[in-house]
């Protein structure tokens, strides 16, 4: 995942989603649920997803996605991982 692609993917504090991709001004948004796990201790995410309406359902979206999938570590396995 490029870095530019991963300064689009942030948690939404206030509504506890993510957000992955991007929401240009205006736009809808589309919220959807994703069963996503730590990929070190395998807990489940809590929370659903948010992406704009234009990038929602693309090939680039479903890729990044699988991307995140396979490499998103919690806050816990995070901070441990920094630590190091």
């Amino acid at each position: 995942m490029s870095f530019f692609r991963r300064c689009f993917l942030y948690l939404d504090t206030i509504k506890k989603s993510m957000i992955i991709g991007r929401i240009l001004e205006g736009e809808k948004k589309i919220k959807f649920n994703e069963k996503i796990n730590c990929t070190n201790c395998k807990k489940l995410v809590p929370g659903g997803m948010q992406t704009g309406e234009s990038y929602h359902k693309t090939k680039l979206f479903e890729k990044d996605l699988e991307n995140f999938k396979k490499s998103y570590l919690c806050g816990m396995c995070r901070d441990k991982k920094r630590r190091k």
